[in-house]
């Protein structure tokens, strides 16, 4: 019984070193990919949306970032489900501050002088026009200070609440009702986000006007809005894999303790 209970738990421990290992990395690959924007409309080859909002009139351009979020949601839902908010609440604050290591260490590389001989290797681009890769490296990625500190504050505020909201429906669904408390949650920790990144890098650092702000955030809110109820089954998928993998009964039993930190604020 023992030696059953212990490959129990550690079937639970690789889980979570599973789960936050993909949470990790999708978090840090989309902050790494989102300097890139790109235009929706293009690639599904339809006409420019030109949508009238907030005196603005704005296409669907959406951040790279925006691949890789989805996983991060998903992930971070499960490892509410099985570990608990506090697990969650772990792992949303080591990311963080690996976020703030990444960003640190891009900086520092941009500012490293260049080998003359990559620079001449490098010195045009495939239309053979005159390239300095150099300069297009430190384009890419050397974010301003407006945007990683809109960055971080967003995800940290968007996994604080979206771990409330998540604890607070489960408190009220029980066990039923996944749907709700994932997608409930993410709608709402998203709200939040969508604005505040926009709004501390490009308002608060920038230039931009509250009107920009609101259009730009709302366009970003309703595509993770309709990626959060079109990824609702992947949820379920996941669900299903989990039990399997852990069996139901040790499954429903990490499920009912991780329900109880929601229960009694842990």
């Amino acid at each position: 019984m023992t030696s059953i209970a212990a490959t129990a738990d550690q079937k639970g421990q690789r889980l979570f070193l599973f789960l936050c290992g993909l949470f990790l990395t999708n978090a840090l690959i989309a902050e790494i990919i989102g300097a890139k924007i790109f235009s929706v409309e293009s690639l599904l080859g339809i006409a420019p949306a030109q949508i009238a909002l907030g005196g603005q009139l704005l296409d669907f351009n959406m951040s790279a970032g925006v691949l890789n979020w989805p996983i991060v949601f998903i992930t971070s839902d499960l490892i509410n489900e099985y570990f608990g908010r506090r697990g969650v609440r772990r792992i949303s604050f080591l990311t963080a501050g690996f976020i703030v290591y990444m960003f640190g260490t891009i900086y520092i590389t941009t500012m490293l002088p260049p080998a003359q001989f990559w620079l001449d290797l490098n010195s045009t681009d495939t239309a053979g026009n005159s390239f300095n890769i150099n300069e297009a490296f430190s384009l890419i990625f050397r974010q301003g200070l407006g945007i990683m500190i809109g960055s971080i504050v967003a995800f940290l505020l968007g996994q604080l609440l979206d771990i409330s909201v998540f604890s607070w429906l489960r408190r009220r669904t029980g066990p039923k009702h996944i749907w709700l408390r994932a997608t409930g949650s993410t709608l709402f920790s998203q709200l939040v986000d969508s604005f505040v990144v926009i709004g501390v890098a490009f308002y608060i650092f920038g230039n931009w006007s509250i009107a920009q702000v609101l259009a730009v955030g709302s366009v970003n809110y309703l595509y993770k809005g309709a990626v959060a109820i079109l990824t609702t089954p992947l949820l379920y998928v996941a669900h299903y894999f989990i039990d399997n993998y852990l069996g139901k009964e040790h499954a429903e039993k990490m499920v009912n303790d991780a329900a109880a930190t929601a229960y009694i604020g842990v």
